[in-house]
């Protein structure tokens, strides 16, 4: 068992899928880092200064005790975080679209195979029963 499971883990596809698993993460991280520390500062200036994480619908204030301690905290729904998200998720979009475009460029056009050479017609063949019967 310990060998079949040896054997299977060194197989090609379970190596590639770990390699891609981990450079996807490390990609992840890369457009994430882009995304918060480049677009998203980008954007907020064109947007007035605005930073939409903090964007927010108070429906309840929180409720702050005597000795300044929060006994309830507060509750909104936070629309800035998935305006975040979004120009997350079209950045990522198009930065794998960009490396997929240039993957394919990369990549050795395909020549078409070229073409069996054609058989003989109906025609020729039965010539060549009709001479083969006459000899």
């Amino acid at each position: 068992m310990l060998k079949e499971f040896k054997n299977f883990i060194m197989t090609g596809n379970v190596i590639d899928l770990a390699v891609a698993v981990i450079l996807a993460g490390a990609v992840g991280l890369v457009v994430n880092g882009f995304v918060s520390d480049i677009m998203m500062p980008i954007v907020g200036h064109f947007a007035g200064g605005l930073d939409f994480a903090d964007m927010k619908i108070v429906l309840d204030e929180a409720v702050v005790g005597a000795d300044g301690e929060v006994t309830k905290p507060e509750n909104a729904i936070m629309y800035g975080k998935w305006v975040n998200a979004i120009i997350n998720l079209i950045t990522v979009g198009f930065v794998l679209f960009m490396i997929v475009k240039a993957y394919n460029k990369t990549k050795k056009k395909e020549e078409p195979a070229p073409e069996a050479p054609k058989g003989p017609t109906t025609e020729e063949l039965l010539m060549e029963i009709r001479d083969a019967l006459k000899k």
